[in-house]
């Protein structure tokens, strides 16, 4: 598996803002996103899909653990659905509290769709990195959505700690999570390949902002209205029959 270093990811962040991508339309992320560029798109990337851009090179046992542990829905569903997000973004935020528990109820839980959460978190929000490790490593014991759900609900409360371990650790103890475990995990960098392996498949797929939804081949920039959403996964899911 292929992994950068967190610096070169910052350098991926911004540099694809200006790259090759195909743009169909712009949309206006400034008050939807975050971002380390001037602007975010909705575009088609050819190849590159959702479930080409969910699907991890094979690991290692705890790298394919983690992996699998952010991967909700029937493994038979031809339409995926990929949230790359920030877990200290509050556009990425903003998507989790008014989108992401009715598009999971009525896309992923009922076995029309697939579901993938990408880690993307940017060098403007400090704790973005270790929050998305706490995320990885609740998914070794296999608790990651609701250690993703949590960072994101109390996320007032750990995005300008520093440190914000104390937090997590009330956070995983609340959820049922073995926090000495926890923390052994993050110390030891565990997730951090497939987190910096995150940011890569991304970057590659056109990702330039928080949060960007993937559906098919349509990247979807900016904490939109959730119709916005709907329409995209209605028209995936007619296009796959």
């Amino acid at each position: 598996m292929h992994s950068l270093s967190f610096r070169q990811s910052r350098t991926l962040t911004r540099s694809t803002a200006h790259g090759g991508a195909s743009l169909l339309a712009v949309v206006s992320i400034t008050l939807t996103a975050c971002n380390s560029s001037s602007a975010a798109t909705t575009t088609t990337k050819g190849a590159v899909t959702a479930r080409t851009v969910a699907t991890a090179a094979p690991g290692d046992s705890f790298t394919t653990l983690i992996d699998q542990s952010r991967i909700a829905g029937n493994p038979a569903a031809r339409v995926w659905m990929v949230m790359a997000s920030d877990f200290q973004c509050p556009y990425c935020k903003q998507f989790h509290d008014q989108s992401f528990a009715s598009l999971r109820r009525d896309y992923v839980d009922n076995g029309k769709v697939r579901m993938a959460f990408l880690n993307f978190p940017l060098s403007i929000h400090a704790n973005a990195f270790v929050a998305a490790e706490a995320a990885m490593c609740a998914g070794a014991q296999n608790r990651f959505w609701p250690m993703h759900d949590a960072l994101f609900a109390q996320q007032d409360r750990w995005a300008r700690r520093s440190p914000p371990l104390p937090v997590f650790d009330s956070l995983a103890t609340a959820i049922g999570i073995d926090h000495v475990a926890l923390d052994r995990c993050i110390a030891a960098k565990q997730p951090d390949a497939m987190i910096q392996a995150d940011v890569d498949r991304a970057g590659r797929a056109g990702v330039q902002s928080t949060p960007t939804i993937i559906v098919g081949s349509q990247l979807i920039a900016g904490a939109q209205n959730t119709d916005v959403f709907r329409k995209q996964l209605d028209a995936a899911l007619a296009a796959a029959h």
